[in-house]
């Protein structure tokens, strides 16, 4: 078998066991969270929400293991920036998706000040240990926030916070320990996987950990929330595929990136340059463009999901053509650079100066 066909395998395989082993442990800790009295609100904002997040969280961990720090933060940055311009993107184009004024109020401009937070935290070169527990109760304190906020006006969140099925989940309590254990242990050897066919991709074609990690690594991890926002726009519950981009986008800073560099120690979490001057400026442009797309009429029409999805495929094209087409990638750079990056920026501009004056 090929080198290319046997990590593509691993891949592939790696991403199948992370998605049923997500399934499983949500099932699991959620009938046991049922079972222990916990209230279905806190459910939905705790156990539910890190079942998407976990094989972003079990693949940054075993990357750390396996010394490939690049790896553990490429994923979570290409992460957000897939949920926000191929998630959102795509649910858009099945359904405008109508965007509750929590979301503007409150959520959208937290996960913004948390990415710009995270890139100064990075800037260094090094994400500290010290830096990665105050992420961690920077999510306790969210959490708890997102819990009292949600009881006080449960109208307005109903239908954006994850849906739970009570017969779906009324099982005993060896089989809700069973599932639990089940899906960790299929989330281990995903990540296991995935990671081990990205480091031999990576070294067998001379391509840099961070690219695989922000494309292929990260697309893989993401599959949970694309599957989850999209069925939530085919159903019409277009709140829980806007609140699902969203809450994951915040868990995968504050929980997978700050354990995995709580988890480093003394040696903190290495952050190449590349990503601290291209990628996390651009995780944080895209949570900001959130802000003014949001603003249009309380929902992200057909026309900016494309939109987002092009702008997707062309940070794609950035991080493919200097390994394929290395002839074409100053002409493309350039477009981007002097073309494509300003009219976004004029039309965001645009938007929010808009919104403001329609506002006074």
């Amino acid at each position: 078998m090929s080198t290319f066909m046997q990590s593509s395998l691993e891949i592939i395989t790696g991403i199948i066991l992370l998605f049923g082993g997500g399934e499983l442990f949500v099932q699991g800790a959620t009938a046991l969270a049922l079972l222990l009295g916990v209230p279905q609100l806190v459910i939905g904002l705790t156990v539910v929400s890190l079942g998407t997040s976990a094989p972003e969280l079990f693949v940054s961990m075993g990357s750390i293991l396996k010394n490939s720090d690049a790896i553990a933060v490429s994923n979570v940055v290409g992460s957000n920036i897939f949920n926000v311009l191929v998630v959102l993107g795509s649910s858009a184009l099945i359904m405008p998706l109508k965007v509750e004024s929590r979301l503007v109020k409150r959520d959208v401009p937290l996960l913004l000040a948390i990415s710009t937070a995270v890139w100064g935290m990075a800037s260094s070169g090094q994400i500290t240990w010290q830096a990665g527990l105050a992420l961690l109760v920077a999510l306790v304190i969210n959490t708890i926030w997102e819990i009292r906020t949600a009881r006080e006006e449960p109208l307005g969140i109903k239908e954006a916070e994850p849906e739970i099925n009570i017969n779906h989940v009324s099982i005993g309590w060896s089989k809700a320990i069973i599932n639990i254990i089940s899906g960790i242990v299929l989330l281990a050897l995903g990540s296991n996987l995935l990671v081990s066919g990205a480091k031999f991709l990576a070294s067998s074609y001379g391509w840099s950990e961070a690219i695989i990690g922000l494309t292929i690594v990260s697309a893989g991890t993401s599959m949970p929330e694309l599957i989850t926002s999209l069925v939530a726009s085919i159903r019409g519950q277009t709140d829980l595929a806007i609140g699902n981009v969203v809450g994951s986008s915040l868990l995968n800073q504050l929980l997978v990136l700050g354990s995995c560099a709580l988890f480093s120690g003394s040696k903190g979490l290495n952050v190449e340059a590349i990503l601290i001057n291209r990628d996390f400026p651009i995780m944080v442009l895209t949570a900001l463009a959130c802000m003014p797309i949001f603003w249009t009429k309380g929902k992200i029409s057909r026309r900016e999901g494309g939109i987002l999805l092009a702008l997707y495929i062309v940070y794609l094209a950035d991080q493919v053509l200097p390994h394929t087409l290395p002839t074409m990638h100053n002409e493309f750079r350039f477009v981007v650079i002097f073309f494509i990056l300003p009219i976004t920026l004029i039309v965001i501009t645009f938007k929010t100066v808009k919104y403001w004056l329609r506002f006074r």
